[in-house]
């Protein structure tokens, strides 16, 4: 499911006017224009929202284990968790004392988003993992034998059972710390449009850039009673994904992936789409 290049065939990518659905809520604007640009009609259904922690006794308490020198390896899994955890810890602790806690402790971030977030902190980090930036990738910045060592883990929306289990196997104790969980929009009407129009046979193209943006469409979908005919319909369309998690869990609920782009990112992902799309879809549906 490697990324076509434009340069390969010498015409940009085109959508050629195929109807593409993205479930993206933060970024539905340049998403929006990525979609057009590359010549395809787009629907915008924002999916989800971060929502902090507001009182964050977790988060307080794991300040008080890092301060106390009971966590040996920290792992960051996302930009704006960093922020959060920051955050929550500040209502009680001066800023300082936490950054001046994890450059004592050995850091890891799971990709560029939480390292530049330490940049901006002037806190040095250990390692980070490599594209795709998955959990997989993550684990081969650990050391084989961990036992006896206490790693935290900041959990972005779900917990990451399966690299839970991976550290474990290695003999660590594993300590998550939650900061944010995601949420559906506080308007859900889009979203329930842009299932209806999949089940409708509406959309050509279905793009997601997260793997919760499939499990909140679900959850849409099975509270309107679509869930099974959503599944049905968006079988039958492109599936377009932005990397190995979101594609995992695409293939848990039965749907093909029809393509990943090389690097996981937004404009790479439009433009894996755009070139691939129109070729995929004839053979998905014929003359149908």
């Amino acid at each position: 499911m490697a990324e076509s290049s434009e340069t390969e065939t010498h015409q940009p990518a085109s959508f050629q006017s195929l109807r593409v659905c993205s479930f993206e809520s933060r970024k539905g604007n340049e998403m929006r224009s990525l979609i057009e640009r590359h010549g395809g009609l787009a629907t915008i259904a924002p999916s989800m929202q971060e929502v902090p922690l507001g009182e964050n006794p977790e988060a307080l308490q794991f300040a008080e284990e890092l301060f106390a020198g009971q966590i040996d390896i920290i792992a960051f899994m996302t930009g704006v968790g960093a922020k959060a955890l920051l955050a929550a810890i500040e209502t009680r602790y001066p800023r300082e004392k936490f950054l001046d806690a994890l450059r004592q402790t050995h850091c890891i971030v799971r990709g560029p988003k939480p390292a530049a977030v330490f940049r901006s902190w002037k806190v040095p980090f250990a390692g980070q993992a490599p594209e795709p930036n998955t959990w997989r990738e993550l684990l081969t910045v650990f050391g084989e034998d961990l036992a006896g060592i206490v790693v935290a883990v900041q959990e972005y929306g779900r917990p990451s059972t399966e690299f839970y289990a991976a550290l474990e196997q290695r003999g660590a104790t594993v300590r998550p710390v939650t900061v944010y969980q995601w949420a559906l929009p506080d308007d859900t009407e889009p979203l329930l449009s842009a299932i209806r129009a999949t089940v409708a046979g509406d959309h050509d193209v279905l793009m997601f850039t997260s793997a919760q943006q499939l499990h909140n469409t679900l959850e849409v979908a099975e509270t309107a009673g679509l869930k099974q005919d959503w599944l049905d319909a968006a079988a039958n369309c492109v599936i377009a994904s932005i990397g190995p998690t979101a594609s995992e869990h695409l293939h848990s609920v039965g749907l093909p992936v029809d393509l990943e782009p090389d690097h996981p990112k937004m404009g790479h992902l439009v433009r894996a789409a755009a070139q691939a799309a129109p070729k995929i879809l004839e053979s998905k549906r014929g003359n149908d």
